[in-house]
């Protein structure tokens, strides 16, 4: 019996893995136009398999979104004990901007306000970028002043300052993020003239 049901395990998996990378080109190509028969025709499976491991659009889009907050998770996880700070802050950046410009999903973000789960990732996120702030800043790597909060809203900046560029290189994204930190560093910083916003 066991045996019978790991090929239908690893393939509902599979097809599971496959819907989500579709809906996320969908949904970066279509924005939230995007239909489900078209997700599961690029996926190349049949619409019901669709539904059978996504029962609505919105549960589609948490999934996608979920995923990408565990990923970064893991990142920041992986980079809290580097030796550098500054630089374990400049690879996570680097990391999270990387992503969202191969699909910027950010837009998905909106629609999951109110779910309890997405929220609890999103914290947890906040909470690993928090940290990784705070070394940096202990450091001397970053000014005084920065706070996780403040770092957690730069993380879109680099991808949505190459969106006012017509036909912009696919890297651009780059030298926004260069541009970023090193307004974060402490050489030559001035006071800022507001407050860190708070964290929810």
């Amino acid at each position: 019996m066991t045996t019978s049901r790991r090929p239908e395990r690893t393939d509902a998996t599979r097809n599971r893995s496959s819907l989500l990378a579709a809906a996320e080109v969908e949904f970066a190509e279509h924005g939230l136009g995007a239909s489900m028969a078209d997700i599961a025709r690029r996926a190349g499976v049949a619409k019901g398999t669709v539904f059978r491991h996504f029962a609505t659009k919105e549960e589609l889009i948490a999934a996608i979104v979920g995923g990408h907050f565990r990923a970064l998770t893991a990142v920041a996880r992986g980079l809290a004990d580097a030796p550098d700070p500054g630089a374990a802050l400049l690879e996570f950046l680097t990391a999270a901007a990387g992503g969202q410009a191969h699909h910027d999903l950010s837009f998905l973000q909106t629609l999951t306000e109110g779910d309890s789960g997405i929220a609890a990732l999103r914290d947890e996120l906040h909470g690993c970028v928090e940290q990784l702030v705070d070394r940096a800043r202990e450091a001397g790597a970053v000014r005084a002043d920065i706070t996780g909060t403040d770092v957690w809203v730069l993380i879109c900046a680099p991808v949505h300052a190459t969106g006012y560029v017509s036909d912009p290189a696919p890297d651009l994204w780059r030298r926004y993020l260069a541009i970023i930190f090193d307004g974060l560093r402490p050489a030559g910083a001035h006071p800022l003239p507001r407050p860190a916003p708070r964290w929810p």
